[in-house]
Formats: structure tokens, C-alpha cells, sequence
């Protein structure tokens, strides 16, 4: 079993025994499949996070929703994952896009992990040509109900709610992304990029768990923007030891459009 994470030594000695996906994605609009196609590992395959690994976007649902188990199960068919290949997946942004697939595979009990420290991990070169795969079919599988969290059940918690986006995007908001400013109330600032040491990859277990201190007796739900990047703080509490998580996937861009929930603005207290 792999994971949670990798390390890029360790992925060049076993890249014949694992799938890898680059899920480049990019908020300010820059392609990640023209990415890909510049360079990616070797034998790499791509997924896209707004139409792999999330279901329609909409006001209601938010801009990454859960897509729908038959959606992802076809997604991950035809780049030839089938149920059980160990799947290492990795973006050039700290691991912030990777953990979306990692987490979605992880509650679904395949194993999977991330490159700790993304492209910039890797020691070999990179590719341009297309890797050659042979798709499979996957039956689909549904969400296990206890990861996931919806608006209602976030409002009515007793655990631990953290906010990955930007500590600038917690207090304010950002009218450029955010549909409105401020946070849910009571929410907690844990910024993703915070799990990470300065050489770009994850701290270790005791200073994680210091960060989410509050999760350890409590549990946690965990939201940003969209569900994206909140997946990094889940996989920083798993590194952590840190149990009785899951995902806000409508986030603050379903939370925020709702003009009935309320919002708080301003750091943490």
C-alpha cells in the first residue's frame, strides 16, 4: 500500500508499478492540459479537476461538486486505472490540485498518494509523448456519506471546520473568485500552503498536527473555494494521524452563494 505521499527517488524506482496522473489545474485560467502536453512524467496521464473530478458547476452545487460515482468511475476507466492500481498523482502548485484526486480515491479505499513536493520532485526528465493506455471498466462506487459534508451539516457541526483558501481570502474575500467575503462563522483559517515546509514539501507529523490541533479531539470538515484545495489540508491531517475528517466539497463558492447562510469577515480571532 502507497501513501498517503511519495517522494519523487521513490517514484522513479517504481514507476512501472503505479499510475501516475498529473491534474495540473489552474484558478487564474492558464491551461493544465497544455501543460501536460509541454511536459509530464514519464507515462503520465492527465485528468482534468473541472471535468474528471468534479460534477457540473453551478450557483446551487458550487464550482467543483462532487461529480456523479458513474462519472468518476468512467473517468478513471479510460486512462486505464482499474480498481486497485496504485495511483501517484502530482501538479506543480505544493500538491494544493493533486490532493483532489488523492482524497477522492483514498475514502474510496484505493490506494493512492501524491508527490511531496509536485513536478519539481521529479529527478529525471520529462515527456512529451503519449503514454500508452488501454482502458478498462470500472463499476462505480458511491461516496461514503461520512467523508463528505453538505451545507446543512457543516452549520450544524461540532467539529472543527478549517478554511484552506488564503488567510487574505478568509478575512475579505476576493471579488474576483469569492462570491461574497468572509468565511463561515466559526471556521478556522488553516491556509494550505502552511503545510508545507520552505523547501515546498510537507511538513512533519507533530507541527501538522499543532496546525490542526483543533481536529485531534473533535474531528474536522475541511472547505476553500471550491473543494479543491481544501483536499491538501485533508491530507495534511492524515499525515498527522488525525481521524473523523471530511470534505466540504460545495465550499465556500456554493456556502457564499447562498445569501440565506450567513458569513463572517475578519481574521481569526
Amino acid at each position: 500500500m502507497i501513501g498517503p505521499l511519495v517522494s519523487g527517488d521513490w517514484l522513479a524506482a517504481h514507476l512501472d508499478e503505479v499510475r501516475v496522473v498529473d491534474v495540473r489545474w489552474y484558478l487564474d485560467g492558464r491551461s493544465g492540459r497544455a501543460a501536460y502536453r509541454a511536459g509530464h512524467l514519464p507515462g503520465a496521464v492527465w485528468l482534468d479537476v473541472d471535468t474528471d473530478l468534479s460534477g457540473w458547476a453551478s450557483a446551487a452545487a458550487g464550482r467543483h461538486p462532487l461529480p456523479r460515482p458513474e462519472h468518476f468511475a468512467g473517468a478513471l476507466g479510460r486512462v486505464g486505472i482499474a480498481p486497485g492500481t496504485p495511483v501517484v498523482a502530482y501538479d506543480d502548485l505544493g500538491g494544493s490540485v493533486a490532493a483532489r484526486l488523492w482524497w477522492m480515491l483514498h475514502v474510496l479505499g484505493e490506494p493512492a498518494a501524491v508527490l511531496d513536493g509536485g513536478l519539481g520532485a521529479w529527478p529525471g526528465e520529462l515527456d512529451t509523448d503519449p503514454p500508452d493506455v488501454t482502458p478498462v471498466e470500472r463499476a462505480p462506487r458511491p461516496w461514503p456519506a461520512d467523508r463528505f459534508a453538505d451545507a446543512d451539516a457543516v452549520a450544524a457541526t461540532g467539529a472543527a471546520v478549517f478554511d484552506a483558501r488564503t488567510a487574505a481570502r478568509y478575512a475579505t474575500g476576493d471579488p474576483a473568485i469569492d462570491p461574497r467575503a468572509g468565511h463561515i462563522p466559526g471556521a478556522l483559517s488553516a491556509p494550505w500552503a502552511d503545510n508545507l515546509g520552505p523547501d515546498g514539501r510537507f511538513k512533519g507529523a507533530d507541527e501538522l498536527r499543532e496546525i490542526y490541533r483543533d481536529a485531534v479531539t473533535r474531528g474536522a470538515i475541511a472547505y476553500c473555494g471550491s473543494g479543491v484545495t481544501s483536499c491538501h489540508d485533508l491530507l495534511a491531517m492524515e499525515l498527522a494521524g488525525i481521524g473523523g475528517t471530511a470534505l466540504y466539497a460545495g465550499s465556500w463558492s456554493q456556502w457564499g452563494g447562498d445569501p440565506s447562510r450567513p458569513a463572517r469577515e475578519g481574521a481569526v480571532p
